[in-house]
């Protein structure tokens, strides 16, 4: 650890830019220096913030370096206890003594000064990537861990994402002006709570190191499991719940990786008999377990275990297996490696956990394929019985110790051998058994007594040995079939539960429904077909017969590849007569067709729920449309009435001939007439224009588009001192078209003019580049929005009560918006640093290469340059 006289480093690592690092080691130093401890500042920056720049002022400070550095000689001639010195990160600029602010801190704490310091989770040199791959934003300065790792004590400052975003509506954080896209798109609340788990988990991980050398040293070992996608497998052993339990905690912890929600999938391996193996009592616990935990459990059919595992593991993107010590005995790994050595082997850059349980080396033998009478191991057991056994016994038979026993103990004994192979291997064995122990009888014993060869007795044994070993060959099968029957019943039932709990819970229950199907009989892929009417003019022959105006079309299909038609499926299940089932990858036995029908039953009901659920949402569309009809028709009312009702009382005075005008009162009433027909034009415009977004007659000519040249333009009409732009000439062209653009563009901003209350502080329009998009930014300083306002503002008709009537219908967001979706873009509202509104348009921006006429839709609109000025909110 630190060496003898070399100070203690102190870090405050924040979880967020923003969240108050400079600020809790101020306070730390103002505390200390209360308590007599000498202070000094040096390398601070207190981003004009008041209560950080009040805490600065109570400490001595230490001018910085003439390069721009800290000045260390400085610092350590004061000789204090404590340094405080800000963004442990950041660089130096050229011709300091040292490259980096974490090397001048080094220099103190040589000289034995104890430091304050603060970082960013996203200055981590090992995060680097991460914090890339969160934010779209990649640091440009970095500290190396074990800078970090080294401090004495790291501390964490936290607050909650929406605390952090509130901090920067009140331009706590950044001023209005430096909000781009990238900083904006930073601090989204989504960014801001990955970052936020990323900076827990690090240092939970710092925690952790601290009980793994204590540990260590008293031999206690224990790893560190990232939080990730987990696949445990399961074999229907009592082992199963520990290995639920060991994955859960390896899902539930993470390594600084991507936060996301964690995944527990359990899957159990099956033969290629599909779902004809019935869960034992382990395993339906294992089950009810693993929903009590959030996990979820996937059955899969495959000839090899270790195959069916690996190839399930990276179909969902897995990250870990974890899977139990084998239960072989010593011996039995003579017949080869065992699946978890397979796995391991196999896994490329899969984590394979093999955990230990209770069961390891308690042997296992495979169970019997249900459906069948005896397992094939039972079989072999007799067969191995049935030629082994009476010769072994007929030979003991023959040594002289036994030579003295009678024939009916020699026919007892062989007797015996017949009947206990008939109970383990069945019918077949038991008659080949039968048929040898009267050989041996015969030929061997018979000569050893006295007796000849062929006689009564050897006949009438050769009967008795036939018919015991008959009978009881039928009871052992007959009662193994309807065990087995039993154990089939049940396996169906229970599949047929897992189904119906995979419907249940999901969104999509169709698409659910073929998902676990496919799963489930080991197929490729799973295709609900529908037989529809064609029409006369598409002639040629059909799956269904020539030219009968039917034809088979797919409605939904899981995996590839589908099938297309009744001919192209290695199983085919009709539903109805208008519905089909097709299953490609192999063909099922006449047992799990069977199954397959009940399931099958269910598809009819998915389609039916799926296809209510889009009648149901017509139905709402309808609905609002009628919200609209009836709110257009309100509007209009008055809208509509108030500039014609200003046209006629304007002409009308113009037009009197019992009074005589002043010029100057000529001019005000042609003015006004000029202005209320300009008004009904921008009304017009609008509501033809949100009929057209309504009814989805939208149909923009997408290109490259400058947003230099279109923002200039839907500028014109506004007074130029109530707009500043900043838009720069290299910005990337975007993907847009521009009347549509000039036109959302204009609504926005008249918008913003409106309920920006300052004039001296004019409305900011300033676009930047981020990421494969373009943002562009309209920036009020009026009194903002409610965040339940901002789900109401693009409604149209909308004026949030605080605009006065007369000033439009409140169509101007809408039209926008509507707009610009039909871009493949979005419009969305934020707060602005400070106080206000900023409206956000995001669109694609055009990559080097791209075909300018790619993505045109063709249109015959010409996007009129007017907009209707009423508010949206």
């Amino acid at each position: 650890m630190d060496a003898v006289g070399r100070g203690k480093l102190r870090i405050y690592l924040g979880s967020a830019p923003g969240v108050g690092t400079t600020h809790g080691a101020l306070a730390e130093a103002c505390r200390r220096a209360a308590d007599g401890v000498p202070v000094v500042v040096t390398a601070v920056d207190t981003q004009r913030r008041e209560r950080t720049s009040e805490l600065l002022s109570r400490l001595e400070s230490v001018p910085l370096h003439p390069s721009g550095s800290v000045d260390t000689a400085a610092v350590i001639s004061r000789t204090p206890r404590l340094a405080v010195v800000d963004d442990l990160a950041r660089p130096n600029p050229p011709g300091s003594p040292n490259p980096t602010r974490w090397q001048d801190v080094e220099e103190l704490l040589e000289a034995g000064i104890d430091v304050l310091s603060t970082v960013g989770i996203h200055h981590l040199e090992s995060l680097n990537d991460v914090v890339h791959q969160i934010t779209g934003v990649r640091p440009d300065r970095t500290v190396p861990d074990h800078v970090v790792r080294r401090a004495a004590e790291v501390e964490l400052v936290d607050v909650t994402p929406q605390e952090l975003r509130r901090r920067m509506a009140h331009g706590d954080i950044h001023p209005a002006e430096r909000v781009d896209a990238a900083l904006a798109d930073y601090y989204r609340e989504g960014n801001l709570a990955a970052l936020r788990e990323l900076a827990l988990l690090w240092t939970a991980d710092q925690v952790e190191a601290g009980l793994a050398r204590y540990r260590g040293e008293h031999e206690i070992r224990r790893t560190w499991e990232a939080r990730e996608r987990v696949v445990v497998a399961l074999t229907g052993g009592p082992e199963g719940e520990t290995l639920i339990r060991r994955a859960a905690r390896v899902a539930a912890r993470s390594r600084g990786g991507h936060p996301q929600p964690s995944h527990l999938l359990a899957v159990h391996v099956v033969p290629p008999q599909g779902i004809s193996r019935a869960p034992g009592d382990d395993l339906l616990r294992q089950r009810r377990l693993l929903a009590e935990l959030g996990g979820t459990y996937h059955q899969v059919v495959a000839n090899d275990v270790p195959t069916g595992l690996l190839e399930f593991a990276r179909g969902v993107h897995a990250t870990q297996i974890v899977l139990g010590s084998s239960r072989r005995r010593a011996w039995q790994y003579v017949f080869g490696p065992g699946v978890g050595a397979i796995v391991a082997r196999e896994s490329g850059d899969i984590d394979v956990h093999i955990v230990t349980h209770e069961e390891v080396g308690s042997g296992r033998w495979p169970l019997p394929p249900p459906g069948r009478g005896l397992g094939e191991h039972r079989r072999l057991a007799g067969w191995s019985l049935a030629l082994l056994a009476p010769t072994l016994m007929s030979l003991v038979l023959a040594l002289p110790p036994f030579t003295d026993s009678g024939p009916a103990s020699d026919a007892m004994l062989l007797l015996l051998i017949t009947v206990s192979t008939a109970a383990v291997g069945g019918l077949r064995p038991a008659l080949v058994s039968a048929l040898w122990s009267a050989i041996l009888l015969t030929a061997l014993l018979s000569p050893l007594h006295g007796r000849p060869s062929v006689s009564v007795d050897n006949m009438l044994a050769l009967v008795a040995f036939t018919l015991v070993g008959t009978l009881v060959a039928i009871v052992v099968e007959m009662a193994a079939r309807r065990s087995a029957q039993a154990v089939r019943a049940r396996a169906e039932a229970d599949a047929v539960t897992l189904l119906a709990g995979s419907v249940l819970s999901g969104n999509e229950p169709l698409h659910a429904l073929l998902r676990r199907i496919r799963e489930t009989f080991g197929q490729r892929s799973a295709t609900l077909l529908e037989r529809v009417d064609t029409s006369p003019e598409d002639g040629g022959e059909d799956e269904g017969g020539p030219l009968d105006g039917k034809r088979w079309r797919p409605v939904h299909s899981v995996g590839s590849p589908a099938a297309d038609s009744p001919e192209e499926a290695d199983v085919l299940v009709s539903i109805s007569d208008t519905l089909a089932l097709a299953l490609r990858g192999r063909v099922l036995p006449a047992a799990d067709r069977g199954v397959l029908r009940a399931f099958a039953a269910h598809i009819g009901i998915a389609l039916e729920h799926q296809r209510l659920e889009w009648d149901a949402a017509e139905a709402r569309r309808q609905a609002a449309g009628n919200r609209i009809r009836t709110a257009l028709l309100a509007a209009v009312s008055h809208d509509l009435r108030t500039p014609l009702t200003s046209i006629k009382a304007s002409l009308s005075s113009l037009r009197a001939t019992d009074i005589t005008l002043a010029e100057e009162d000529r001019e005000a009433l042609l003015e006004t007439v000029e202005e209320s027909t300009d008004r009904l034009n921008r009304l017009i415009d609008n509501l033809l224009d949100m009929s057209r977004v309504h009814t989805d007659s939208v149909r923009p000519k997408l290109g490259p588009v400058g947003l230099e040249e279109v923002v200039p333009i839907a500028l014109l009409g506004l007074p130029h001192e109530a707009v500043t732009v900043d838009v720069p000439d290299g910005l990337p062209r975007v993907v847009a078209d521009a009347g549509l653009l000039e036109r959302a563009v204009a609504n926005v901003v008249a918008n913003a003019v409106r309920h920006n209350p300052d004039p001296r502080t004019p409305v900011l329009v300033a676009a930047s580049a981020h990421g494969d998009g373009v943002q562009l930014r309209v920036v009020d300083r009026g009194p903002g929005v409610s965040d339940e306002g901002k789900q109401r503002m693009f409604e149209a008709f909308q004026r949030l009560g605080d605009a006065p009537q007369g000033t439009g219908v409140g169509l101007g967001l809408a039209v926008a918006r509507g707009f610009v979706e039909a871009m493949h873009g979005t419009l969305a509202p934020e707060d602005t640093p400070g106080g206000g509104l900023t409206m956000v348009f995001t669109l694609k921006a055009v990559r080097p290469g791209d075909d300018a006429a790619t993505g045109t839709d063709g249109t015959d609109d010409e996007s009129a340059r007017g907009a209707d000025a009423g508010p949206g909110r």
